[in-house]
C-alpha cells in the first residue's frame, strides 16, 4: 500500500470509526447565530474552546483577534510552518451559523443535536460551514499522520465568525494582516457541489449587490370608491417600475446592469454541465433568463435581477383603500467585469428615462465577483488530485452561482483562489433540516487527503508567490 493510498485510508476510517461524527456533534453544539445580537459568547467559544485547541494538537500555532469592526465577532489564525522554501497554502472557514430556527425543524432533532438519519446528517452548521472546515481539519491532520508528523508544506487557517452577517471586519482585517495571512493560494470549502456524486471545483462568486425601491405618493390611504382612478396607486407605479428593469420573463433591460460576453474559457468549462435535477431540486425554467444561454451559462457566467420583497397597502389585512407607498428589495448577481459602483446612479437614469423618476432608489450593498482564470496553472493541479483520488473528472466552475467573500483573498490578499465544496444543492442550508451527506463526507475526506498529498510531493514544482 503506497503512502497516499494510506493517506485516504486513514481519512476513510476517521469517519467509518465516527470520529469525524463526534467532533461534528460538539461544533453543532455550540450556537454560533451571527444574526442574534447575544451570540459574542458562543462565537468566542467556537474559536477559543473548540477550533484552537483542534488547530493547536496539529501543531498550529494560534491566535484569536477581536473584530476590527465592533461589536461583531472574533477571527482566529493559526499557522503551521515546516519551511520556508516550501508553498503556504491559507485555508478558510467560518465558525457562525444562520438562525437555527429552532421551531421549524422536522428532521433529526433540531438544529443543535447532531442526529444521523439514513445518509443525511442533520444539524445547524452541518453544511455552512461548521461540516466543511471540519471536512478539511480532519483530512489535514490524517495526512500529517501518514507522514509521520510533517505535511511538506505551511498552512495558515483563518476562521471568522460574521460570515452570515455579511462577514463584516474580514476585509479591514485581512488588509491589517496581509503579512500574517501571505501564502501560495487559497485552498477552501463553501457552497455545494453542482450534483452531490460530482466532486466539484469553482474558483470565485458571483458578485451581490442588493438595493431599495420605494414609492410615497401621499399621507394615509385613500377610499378606492371615492379615489380609485383619481389617485397614483404606488403598488401599480412600483410594479411597472420593476417591469422597466427586468422583463416577465427574467431578462435584465438595463444595459448597465448587464455583464460583458462570457469569455471562451469560461463557456469552455461550462459547456455540458446541467444543472438541477437532483433530489429535492426544483424544476428549471427553460424560458426563464437571457435568451439563447444554457442553464449552466445562466446561473453561472450572467447577471440577474431579482426581486427578493415587495409591499403595498397590508397585504396580511387588505383594505379598499389606495396605498400611499411602496417598496421593493432589489436583489442582484452579478459576474467579474460588471461595473456595479454606479449601480444607484444607473438605475436612476434609466427611470427617469422612463417616467418613473420619483422612484427612490437606494444605496447598494455590494460584495464583489471574483473569478480565477481555469487554466491557472493551481487549477490544473487540483483537477488532476481530485480525479485521482476519486477516479472521475471533477465539475469545474470558473465562479459559484452564489457569493462569498473571495473578493478579500482575491484582491486584498491576491492569491488565486481555489474551493473543493463538500455539500450539495438540496442541503437545506440557510433552511430548517439542513444536513450533510454521508457518502458526500466519507469521499470529501478522502479526496482532500489526496490534495494535501499531492501538495507536499509536488512542493517544489508548485506556482509560489513572489516575495512582498
Amino acid at each position: 500500500m503506497s503512502s497516499r493510498v494510506a493517506a485516504l485510508a486513514l481519512a476513510a476510517a476517521h469517519f467509518d470509526s465516527g470520529d469525524f461524527v463526534r467532533d461534528l456533534a460538539r461544533r453543532v453544539a455550540i450556537r454560533s447565530e451571527s444574526q442574534d445580537p447575544a451570540s459574542g459568547p458562543a462565537l468566542q467559544a467556537y474559536l477559543a474552546n473548540e477550533m484552537a485547541p483542534t488547530l493547536a494538537a496539529l501543531g498550529f500555532d494560534c491566535s484569536i483577534h477581536a473584530n476590527p469592526v465592533p461589536p461583531y465577532g472574533p477571527l482566529l489564525v493559526a499557522t503551521r510552518h515546516e519551511d520556508a522554501a516550501l508553498p503556504t497554502v491559507l485555508m478558510y472557514g467560518h465558525g457562525d451559523v444562520i438562525r437555527g430556527q429552532d421551531k421549524s425543524w422536522t428532521k433529526g432533532q433540531g438544529p443543535w443535536l447532531l442526529a444521523a438519519d439514513g445518509d443525511k446528517l442533520y444539524g445547524r452548521g452541518t453544511a455552512d460551514n461548521k461540516g466543511q472546515h471540519s471536512i478539511n481539519i480532519a483530512a489535514l491532520a490524517q495526512v500529517l499522520q501518514a507522514r509521520g508528523g510533517r505535511l511538506g508544506f505551511n498552512v495558515k487557517w483563518l476562521i471568522e465568525t460574521g460570515e452570515e452577517t455579511g462577514s463584516p471586519g474580514l476585509a479591514e482585517f485581512c488588509s491589517a494582516q496581509r503579512v500574517a495571512l501571505a501564502a501560495d493560494v487559497l485552498i477552501a470549502s463553501d457552497g455545494p457541489r453542482l450534483h452531490a456524486e460530482r466532486p466539484t471545483l469553482f474558483l470565485g462568486s458571483r458578485g451581490v449587490a442588493n438595493f431599495e425601491l420605494s414609492l410615497a405618493l401621499r399621507e394615509g390611504a385613500h377610499h378606492s370608491g371615492n379615489w380609485g382612478g383619481l389617485l397614483r396607486n404606488p403598488g401599480t407605479v412600483l410594479a411597472n417600475t420593476i417591469a422597466s428593469l427586468v422583463d416577465g420573463r427574467g431578462r435584465i433591460l438595463v444595459d448597465a446592469l448587464r455583464p460583458p460576453p462570457i469569455p471562451a474559457s469560461v463557456r469552455a468549462a461550462l459547456a455540458g454541465l446541467a444543472v438541477g435535477g437532483g433530489p429535492g431540486d426544483p424544476a428549471v425554467d427553460a424560458d426563464w433568463g437571457e435568451p439563447g444561454l444554457t442553464p449552466a451559462e445562466r446561473v453561472f457566467a450572467w447577471n440577474t435581477l431579482e426581486v427578493l420583497a415587495y409591499r403595498t397597502g397590508n397585504p396580511d389585512h387588505p383594505i379598499n383603500a389606495i396605498p400611499a407607498n411602496a417598496k421593493a428589495q432589489m436583489h442582484m448577481r452579478f459576474v467579474v467585469g460588471t461595473d456595479v459602483a454606479p449601480l444607484r446612479e444607473h438605475v436612476q437614469a434609466h427611470l427617469a428615462a422612463h417616467d418613473f423618476g420619483d422612484v427612490e432608489v437606494g444605496e447598494a450593498t455590494v460584495m464583489a465577483a471574483t473569478r480565477l482564470d481555469p487554466d491557472n496553472p493551481w487549477v490544473v493541479w487540483a483537477l488532476d488530485s481530485v480525479q485521482r483520488s476519486t477516479g472521475q473528472a471533477p465539475v469545474l466552475l470558473p465562479n459559484l452561482g452564489g457569493s462569498l467573500p473571495n473578493d478579500v483573498f482575491a484582491d486584498i490578499l491576491g492569491l488565486p483562489t481555489v474551493w473543493l465544496p463538500h455539500s450539495y444543492p438540496a442541503c437545506s442550508q440557510h433552511a430548517p433540516d439542513e444536513h450533510l451527506l454521508k457518502p458526500v463526507v466519507r469521499e470529501a475526506l478522502q479526496l482532500m487527503a489526496g490534495l494535501f498529498w499531492d501538495l507536499g510531493d509536488d512542493a517544489a514544482r508548485l506556482p509560489r508567490r513572489p516575495p512582498g
